[in-house]
């Protein structure tokens, strides 16, 4: 399936609109990277636990995303977003979503 944050494909054609799709997730922070997050904020420094933590939030959200799209028949989803909130202290989601179209 193809994904892309572009409005259109060049040299493709939308055949047909099938709407919205979505996909996310919510993650808690882990209490060893909370402890290593802590040191950075006093040395400076990525925070490299949290960045693998994201990466890993956002493959799942857009591989659920993918999942929907499939399921209405879709061969790609256009103009990909990714939006983060915080819903509860210490845990966040991810949310992807998209517009899932058929391709010529």
């Amino acid at each position: 399936m193809l994904i892309s944050n572009l409005e259109i494909i060049p040299g493709k054609r939308i055949v047909k609109h099938l709407g919205l799709v979505q996909g996310s997730t919510v993650r808690a922070k882990h209490v060893g990277r909370d402890i290593m997050a802590g040191l950075k904020n006093i040395f400076g420094g990525e925070l490299k636990g949290y960045t693998e933590l994201l990466q890993e939030s956002r493959t799942e959200a857009v591989e659920r995303m993918q999942e929907q799209a499939s399921a209405i028949g879709a061969n790609a989803v256009l103009n990909i977003r990714f939006s983060t909130s915080s819903v509860a202290q210490g845990a966040a989601e991810i949310f992807a979503y998209g517009t899932a179209v058929i391709l010529e």
